[in-house]
């Protein structure tokens, strides 16, 4: 069976949460740190809208970027390890509470269809500029995760926990295969472990390779049960399993042997050879990436309960709402940029012209500066309907389709 029977008071909890994918009443620390990390995402999103740098060339490119760049890039790799994690977590917290692996593979199964449709039908229009193409990118690699969860869930936990492990430790074995070299199957090749084209003449272009990505789910299913212990010795585990896989990381990296298929090397000072040593594979996500962005995560999670306060109800709020701040930032992100351009005398044919060249001139835009300005101005701007929506979700407990957004 895939969910085992908690009762009394656990139970209790569980069965009040709003969001089957979350248990929000029991741990709100969940909630600050999807919260978090989907506001460390929109950091990366305006600076994809507003820094012109982002244009030419990418942020961790060491022959051209810069340490307050690299770093601004740096810290939003965590966003979309843990919310997948999170997503398989909130999976397993599901199937206790409705204790039916075929209720819960039917839910997971709507849930991750429904995500991937987002991504090819309102996400993508943002990334191909309204070209039509379609771009699959992080609602695809959850879609996916939990698409996969659908199917594992009907198996026990652990069982599921060693499929999440074992593909993120194994599948950087499959580095050096090419869809260029498997004919008719590459580009089916470009869905799991490889960027790529889309299979069957399709326009647009996988960004995340989903095969990781289900490991990273399988991996928040099958730790599950720790969400369930008492907080002390949970709050021990995480600390314990991020401090460890960090401590793998720093091994693993300096040795060079595996876990990556960019070793790092020295360079021309030691900040940039810092940078080289943390400059990690995200597309597909290496395990060097997932132990780093992983561990960091799981030391996280426990100190994100000593935030009290406006910061700490901020975090949930945004953290109770995360698919929704996702939608609207995008949009909201993207209007304001291509504004301000306009007004700074550019047209629309030259922002996308210099989109598919990858050349606009250095006074577009607004800088990484004004990037930070964007999105501190957007997280304020969407803060109130973030707050209404997460209370009309709480208010509301008779509209089941809510739970979608």
């Amino acid at each position: 069976m895939a969910t085992g029977a908690v009762s009394g008071p656990r139970q209790a909890r569980i069965s009040e949460t709003k969001d089957p994918l979350y248990d929000e009443h029991r741990l709100p620390e969940i909630d600050r740190l999807r919260g978090l990390v989907i506001i460390l995402m929109a950091l990366d999103h305006m600076r994809d809208f507003f820094d012109a740098d982002a244009m030419r060339f990418s942020a961790t490119d060491l022959d051209h970027t810069y340490p307050f760049l690299f770093f601004t890039r740096f810290i939003t790799h965590f966003c979309a390890p843990t919310f997948t994690a999170l997503a398989g977590v909130g999976a397993y917290l599901y199937g206790v509470k409705v204790k039916d692996s075929a209720t819960l593979s039917r839910f997971l199964a709507a849930r991750g269809l429904w995500l991937i449709l987002l991504d090819v039908v309102v996400i993508s229009p943002i990334w191909s500029m309204g070209s039509g193409r379609i771009v699959l990118g992080t609602l695809w690699a959850i879609g996916c995760g939990l698409l996969a969860l659908a199917a594992l869930s009907r198996f026990s936990q652990r069982t599921v926990l060693l499929v999440g492990v074992s593909i993120i430790f194994g599948h950087n074995l499959l580095d050096g295969v090419h869809a260029a070299d498997l004919g008719d199957f590459g580009l089916w090749w470009n869905l799991l472990h490889e960027q790529g084209k889309l299979p069957l003449d399709a326009p647009g272009g996988v960004i995340y390779p989903a095969l990781p990505w289900i490991g990273v789910a399988a991996l928040g299913y099958g730790i599950g049960p720790l969400f369930l212990a008492p907080a002390a010795l949970r709050d021990r585990a995480l600390y314990i399993a991020g401090g460890g896989a960090l401590t793998l990381f720093v091994a693993l990296r300096f040795s060079n042997l595996y876990g990556d298929p960019h070793p790092w090397s020295a360079q021309r000072d030691a900040t940039f050879t810092l940078l080289s040593f943390l400059n990690v594979t995200k597309y597909p996500p290496s395990l060097l990436y997932l132990l780093a962005t992983l561990g960091g995560a799981a030391l996280a999670l426990p100190a994100l309960e000593l935030i009290k306060g406006w910061i700490g109800s901020a975090l949930t709020v945004f953290g109770r709402t995360p698919l929704f701040f996702y939608v609207l930032h995008l949009y909201v992100g993207i209007a304001a940029a291509l504004a301000f351009v306009v007004a700074q005398g550019y047209s629309l044919t030259e922002i996308a012209d210099w989109a598919k060249a990858g050349g606009p001139p250095p006074e577009f835009g607004a800088g990484l500066a004004g990037a930070y300005v964007a999105w501190i101005l957007v997280v304020l701007a969407l803060y109130p309907l973030c707050r209404w929506f997460a209370q009309v979700k709480r208010r509301r407990r008779d509209l089941w389709w809510l739970t979608y957004l």
